[in-house]
């Protein structure tokens, strides 16, 4: 397996790992699965700043991860918000692991400091939520920080978020400025 750079010609194969998610689960909380010109849009976007990588086995891609910002004003730029899909049929292979490794190395050294998963959870029992995503997050380190309660709705039913992060370093009182030229260090 290698880790890559996600170029927008990466689109179709994205999309065709997060339409099943976005389809079958709450994973996402998206309803309707974008199409391939906005999937394009939303990878040069994030790519233009952020890392946007994928796993690529056998010539396939079997999954993605990216950071985005966590919010949009400058002083938020230590911190990123990740997304991670890996290919249905790849789950509990190692791609996850290997594709947030990488990421949180860029990361790094990019000067980015801390890293915010935002992850849907059921309040109960549920078929197309489980707390996998949560429990995969712990295994890479982060920690719990909140919890919003019955926040999401879909397929008839109301979902929590929780959010979590994991510190990448020190946070001095003048922080080196975040490099977004995050290709050159790859």
């Amino acid at each position: 397996m290698f880790i890559e750079n996600v170029t927008p010609a990466d689109a179709e194969a994205l999309l065709a790992i997060y339409a099943p998610y976005m389809r079958t689960t709450a994973i996402t909380f998206e309803y309707d699965a974008p199409d391939l010109q906005e999937f394009r849009r939303r990878i040069e976007v994030t790519s233009a700043r952020y890392p946007f990588l994928k796993a690529v086995e056998g010539g396939e891609v079997v999954g993605y991860a990216c950071a985005n910002a966590f919010r949009s004003r400058p002083a938020y730029d230590w911190s990123v918000e990740t997304t991670i899909y890996v290919r249905q049929d790849r789950r509990r292979n190692g791609v996850g692991t290997s594709l947030y490794r990488e990421l949180e190395a860029v990361l790094k050294k990019m000067g980015v400091l801390n890293m915010n998963a935002c992850i849907a959870m059921p309040n109960q029992p549920d078929e197309r939520l489980t707390d996998a995503s949560f429990r995969f997050h712990q295994r890479m380190g982060f920690r719990l920080v909140g919890r919003f309660h019955n926040i999401g709705y879909k397929f008839h039913t109301w979902y929590d978020v929780i959010w979590m992060e994991k510190l990448l370093g020190e946070h001095p009182a003048f922080p080196k400025e975040v490099r977004f030229d995050w290709t050159a260090l790859r």
